[in-house]
């Protein structure tokens, strides 16, 4: 399902708002229970308001599917995602995420190694 779910990622980021960086990211997370949720990035002209792919796909998750933390077993990003997105892999209690790192190469990780000594309120 891994490389389906990256297909996905990259299929969507054709669909990215990127006017100002040309920077097509796309995300695909897979719930539990089989459904699959997309998001892209969205940038805004005032860059800290626009959306990272990842939160995207991960709100639709929750909007359209009532889905919370622990529904969601893993995510295929088109890139490594940025620290904030790390937290909210992290969060929502993620089994893999998978993205092309810089060398090109598919890779997996759990949130947690992706992000160590995370923030975590519960």
């Amino acid at each position: 399902m891994t490389d389906e779910l990256f297909e996905r990622a990259v299929a969507v980021a054709e669909r990215a708002y990127a006017p100002y960086s040309n920077y097509l990211v796309g995300a695909a997370v897979l719930a539990r229970d089989g459904r699959v949720f997309e998001g892209v990035n969205v940038e805004n002209a005032s860059y800290p308001l626009g959306i990272c792919a990842e939160r995207a796909a991960l709100s639709r998750a929750v909007v359209e599917g009532g889905c919370r933390p622990g529904d969601l077993e893993a995510m295929a990003i088109t890139v490594s995602p940025c620290g904030g997105c790390r937290q909210w892999l992290y969060e929502f209690r993620l089994d893999r995420v998978t993205f092309r790192n810089r060398e090109g190469e598919i890779v997996s990780y759990t949130p947690a190694e992706l992000l160590p000594e995370t923030w975590d309120l519960t």
